[in-house]
């Protein structure tokens, strides 16, 4: 059944020795804790014909197909052989060019992705980092009758709507709207708030000025997260004595979610003396134990909404969502898109920003150098572009590199703490995001997003916005969550609240499969997830 399985790392590239336990299971031992990022390369002696998709189907192997933890783990070779971890461990990855190939990753680079910002405010991509491997030896399971694969949501095999909502525009009067509009039509949020009235903005609803309505969010079933602690910066010193020194104002709050370039945020403070070696301890003291990686997989538009379909996060997927919009629009808003999603190179992101500061700032009395400057970063940027245009029929179709793997959480040590971090897909235009043929393929595909979102943005260059006008909700928009309401109440989809999410989900990284004298494989421990059997 297996001709050869060979360990792959940066370190080491060796064969592995494997017991033959009986027919339908192979055991491997000597996988070493210290391998944090390592590939198994397993050859079968048939042929892979067909792939358990994370849409809980059978698909062909014309293309790479990969599984990562939250999806089922089963192959189907071709004497028609099923093929199960006894562990949903890892990443499972198979390709047309070899098709009796199977790699299974564990940590490879981009799976597990943390933005990290330095004291300049560049950006760069960090991995997370893992505990060391449960000591449970891998196996691999045979079977002729059927595998079992395990439901991410409550309603058994359904697709999954999490929002999590930034409150930087949120005022008591909208955010009062909110909450009875999210009411009326029974759907739950992951709701960021502010601790500290500090803003530029009077009117900045906040823990400190409106707890009373804040309040209210938590009785009608909705989750807190701390969207940092203030709209505005402080300097450097009250930053971090804010930070220092704050208390949880409810119960419950587990959830982090960065604001702006705060000192004191995650993906700020492996730069910050002040708090860099106690950080995680700041957070545990305060019963935080999600963090937001600051990372969208991509934008919601027509035909993108699920997050862990990799295959919606390319160029060309986000053009066909978007091509409606006209060829000024599209251009800019493709040009967006390469920036923070198709490259993850800092350099094209930098001068993204200093061309928009200087837009914005257009009216203003400019020195002579400053307009030479901005011609420079013109140039620099139209230069990085040439290559994806010239060949565009090729780069079109390239993943998202932050997207690949479909990372939607993750756990990461810091500080000697263990933390669960999320990953989002950006969702500003809830008319196009939440259409009904949106939801629709959401719906087939089995699929979940985890949404970033800005329930009470004014913007008027935002299309699709919650609030239509300032006191009042879009009717569009509301027609689009009347249907997700529908979906909801007729379980064809589950909308937690992120930790409702997290804490549900996470139970399928410990199930344990095995099987029977008779090659019939079934979970060995009790794990009150929903299973199934399949041919």
């Amino acid at each position: 059944m297996i001709k050869s399985i060979q360990l792959i790392s940066n370190e080491i590239n060796k064969s592995l020795d494997f017991k033959r336990v009986h027919e339908h299971k192979i055991v491997l031992y000597d996988l070493e804790n210290e391998l944090y990022s390592f590939t198994l390369k397993i050859e079968f002696n048939q042929p892979i014909v067909l792939f358990r998709n994370h849409d809980y189907t059978w698909v062909d192997i014309k293309q790479k197909r990969m599984a990562n933890w939250y999806a089922p783990k089963l192959i189907k070779l071709q004497n028609n052989q099923i093929v199960q971890p006894n562990q949903n461990l890892g990443i499972w990855e198979v390709n047309a060019k070899e098709k009796q190939i199977l790699y299974w990753h564990f940590n490879p680079v981009n799976a597990k992705p943390i933005s990290n910002y330095n004291k300049d405010n560049s950006k760069g991509i960090i991995q997370a980092i893992s505990k060391k491997p449960r000591e449970i030896p891998l196996s691999f399971l045979f079977s002729n009758d059927f595998g079992v694969e395990i439901s991410r949501s409550k309603f058994p095999f359904s697709a999954i709507a999490c929002f999590t909502d930034h409150c930087d525009f949120d005022t008591l009067d909208n955010l009062t709207l909110q909450r009875q509009f999210f009411k009326e039509h029974n759907i739950k949020v992951t709701k960021g708030f502010f601790l500290n009235h500090f803003s530029k903005r009077e009117d900045t609803a906040s823990i400190e000025f409106n707890k009373d309505e804040i309040e209210e969010w938590v009785k009608d079933g909705h989750e807190l997260a701390y969207h940092s602690l203030s709209q505005s910066l402080k300097s450097q010193d009250e930053s971090f004595k804010d930070f220092l020194s704050f208390k949880p104002p409810f119960e419950n709050i587990t959830t982090w979610i960065d604001h702006g370039f705060q000192p004191y945020n995650f993906t700020f403070s492996n730069c910050k003396d002040e708090i860099k070696d106690q950080y995680g301890k700041y957070l545990k003291d305060r019963n935080i134990s999600q963090l937001w990686n600051y990372i969208d997989s991509g934008t919601a538009v027509d035909g993108v909404i699920n997050q862990i379909n990799p295959n919606q996060f390319t160029l060309k997927a986000f053009y066909k969502g978007i091509k409606h919009l006209g060829f000024k629009k599209v251009f800019t808003l493709i040009i967006k898109n390469i920036i923070f999603h198709y490259s993850t190179d800092d350099y094209s992101l930098n001068l993204y920003r200093e061309i928009a500061k200087y837009v914005k700032r257009f009216k203003r009395k400019k020195s002579k150098i400053k307009h030479v400057y901005f011609v420079i970063n013109i140039i620099k940027l139209v230069i990085f572009f040439i290559p994806i245009l010239l060949f565009w029929r090729f780069k079109r179709n390239k993943i998202y590199p932050l997207a690949e793997y479909a990372p939607v959480f993750f756990e990461h040590v810091l500080n000697g703490q263990t933390f669960t971090v999320f990953q989002t897909i950006e969702m500003i235009n809830f008319k196009r995001a939440l259409h009904k043929d949106n939801l629709d393929l959401l719906i087939k595909e089995k699929g979940l997003f985890i949404a970033h979102t800005y329930f009470s943005a004014p913007m008027n260059y935002h299309e699709g916005k919650l609030f239509g006008e300032k006191d009042k909700i879009n009717s569009e928009v509301e027609e689009r969550f009347k249907y997700l309401s529908q979906k909801v109440t007729t379980k064809e989809i589950w909308n937690p609240t992120l930790s409702d999410l997290i804490s549900y989900m996470k139970k399928i990284e410990h199930v344990i499969f095995d099987c029977n004298e008779n090659g019939e494989i079934y979970s060995s421990n009790d794990h009150e997830l929903i299973t199934r059997q399949i041919k």
